[in-house]
């Protein structure tokens, strides 16, 4: 077995994290303003997430307007003696979408590219929200159809944007732009909340007066930043980890230079370049050696490749902990009760003793301004602090407020007119315990789910991982309003009880991927157990493309080079020289 920095396959991972950490300096905001340019294409992407938690929030005010009432017929989601479950419908059909969406997206991402599949998702959004606006004629069937519609391209948008925003991303501050996926569906969650304040005024607040342009204005909306990020996208890069599993490595390497700001023979580009190659080039053998039929990298191939991949992620011990930390996990997101609040925030604050419309739709905007705040922390301090503490802290947090909740909603149901104190508290809990989710579950979660699989297996684990989620999130949505109506205090109690196991599950069960590049997740699930078949596999790769002599501290890798030509690279050269532009 030869080696550098170990034995097998991890000792060269190994090898490459001392590599990479000696020159690569700490995490943190410092980090995100030597990266700006990555930062700034993270950021243009996250415009995907504005969509998801403008149309999440939005749709919440939305349900509260007498305007609204007027056309939904038997669903009509204001009268409390119309049926809870219908109006669950209005809701949660949007989730139905984004779970179809997603599993479609895996296919689509990895033929079309990362880049092309956000513009597709985009049209497919459109095409809803259009559909939406003629509801004013069509009723409740045009709404359902429309959310559905508008839920696949929302789907495909929240699982392809993590996606990109990891492999764009270097090591170091990978954590903090799949983050800002979380902080854009913040912000647009805030942005929605105070549109829907503000347009509840149009004609009136009473079902006589008011105008359908109170809640049309918000519904349409949602197409100028979906033009703005098809548009913008057609400029965007190319994912590299896409580029050179697709074999355009000559491509690849010049968007990793331009995206790190470095030369393409500096050493950081240089060994970021042959890890992921060296990834790329042992899946596609593997599947070669499995499956000779599908080795030539087709349209139908890859679609049939996408069944063999999931496949994969249940076949040996360490793909299937993947499964389950990327599905639980979104599990316990879900369960968390956080879009119980997101969707019907109004209908809870009224229930928690706020009395009006209005009252309710502001306090419904706060919910928007904290939980944008809170996650702020997450995308300048997540890849310093880790995973792992964030996440429990941030779910013992939440099932607290919900125990609290559970109290004051007990001991006050049916007396809130004569004990306003306790309405207020119960609020403010709700507040608290978004911000609790704002900083930790909300970006958290995410960021596991997209850093967690290999090259071959991403789409399609990603998309595992995000179908649970939105599966979870429908029956979130749907039951909800039943859940109310059936056990108010009862209701937060369940949430709370399954929040406090997510805190458990993270803390016993989940590792610790601060820092680590996407390759190096090979060896903390437990990929050092794989078969001797692939350990060689991998070492032959590695010395093959010339990652072993560019960890062992010899000259470049030149075999590994996109032209096959002599490079001349120096890397003890290379790190002097970043020593002194950095230190």
């Amino acid at each position: 077995m030869g080696g550098g920095g170990g034995s097998g396959a991890a000792g060269f991972y190994d090898a490459a994290l001392q590599r990479r950490e000696a020159v690569m300096g700490k995490s943190g905001p410092a980090a995100l303003v030597k990266n700006f340019r990555v930062f700034s294409i993270a950021c243009f992407a996250c415009i995907g997430g504005v969509l998801y938690g403008y149309n999440q929030g939005m749709f919440s005010g939305v349900l509260a307007m007498p305007a609204f009432q007027k056309h939904m017929g038997e669903y009509d989601p204001i009268d409390p003696n119309a049926s809870q479950t219908k109006k669950g419908w209005l809701t949660a059909i949007l989730e139905l979408g984004a779970w179809l969406g997603t599993l479609l997206s895996g296919f689509m991402a990895e033929v079309l590219s990362r880049k092309y599949g956000v513009l597709v998702a985009c049209l497919v959004f459109m095409l809803g929200v259009v559909i939406q606006a003629t509801s004013i004629s069509g009723g409740h069937e045009t709404i359902l159809a429309g959310r559905f519609i508008t839920g696949m391209g929302v789907g495909s948008l929240a699982m392809i944007i993590p996606i990109y925003n990891s492999e764009v991303a270097p090591p170091e501050v990978r954590g903090a732009l799949v983050a800002l996926q979380q902080l854009a569906i913040c912000f647009g969650i805030m942005v929605s909340f105070w549109i829907d304040y503000g347009t509840n005024y149009i004609g009136g607040t009473k079902l006589e007066t008011q105008s359908d342009a109170a809640w049309l204005v918000p519904v349409c909306l949602q197409l100028a930043p979906a033009l703005i990020l098809f548009f913008g996208m057609m400029f965007m890069p190319f994912s590299p980890r896409w580029l050179i599993h697709h074999g355009r490595e000559a491509e690849a390497r010049k968007i990793l230079s331009t995206l790190r700001g470095l030369s393409q023979d500096h050493e950081l580009v240089e060994l970021e370049f042959l890890e992921i190659k060296a990834q790329s080039l042992f899946e596609k053998r593997s599947i070669a050696e499995l499956f000779p039929e599908l080795r030539e990298q087709t349209a139908w191939n890859t679609f049939k490749l996408q069944f063999v991949a999931i496949e994969k992620l249940f076949r040996t011990k360490a793909m299937f902990r993947r499964v389950i930390v990327a599905t639980v996990t979104m599990f316990f997101q879900q369960w968390s009760g956080i879009n119980a609040i997101l969707y019907y925030a109004p209908q809870i604050f009224k229930q928690l003793g706020l009395s009006g419309n209005t009252t309710s739709l502001l306090a419904t905007g706060v919910v928007g301004i904290v939980m944008f705040i809170a996650t702020v922390p997450a995308v300048l301090w997540i890849d310093r602090v880790g995973r792992k503490p964030v996440l429990t802290i941030g779910a013992l947090g939440m099932a607290t407020c919900h125990i609290i909740i559970a109290v004051i909603v007990a001991k006050n149901v049916d007396q809130w007119e004569t004990h306003k104190a306790a309405g207020w508290a119960a609020v403010a809990m709700v507040w608290l315990f978004v911000i609790h989710f704002g900083y930790s579950w909300g970006p958290c979660a995410w960021i596991i789910v997209a850093e967690i699989w290999p090259l071959s297996t991403r789409p399609y684990g990603v998309s595992l991982g995000a179908s649970s989620n939105w599966m979870n999130n429908f029956i979130v949505g749907q039951v909800t309003p039943d859940m109310l109506k059936a056990i108010p205090y009862g209701t937060y109690i369940i949430f709370g009880l399954l929040t406090y196991m997510g805190a458990a599950f993270i803390w016993f069960f989940v590792p610790e991927t601060k820092r680590l590049t996407l390759e190096d997740m090979d060896i903390i699930f437990g990929s050092e157990g794989t078969a001797q078949a692939d350990n060689e596999r991998m070492e032959e790769i590695n010395a093959e493309i010339g990652l072993t002599r560019f960890l062992q501290g010899g000259s470049g890798a030149n075999q590994g080079a996109a032209d096959g030509s002599d490079t001349g690279y120096d890397a003890e050269k290379a790190k002097s020289e970043h020593y002194s532009q950095h230190v």
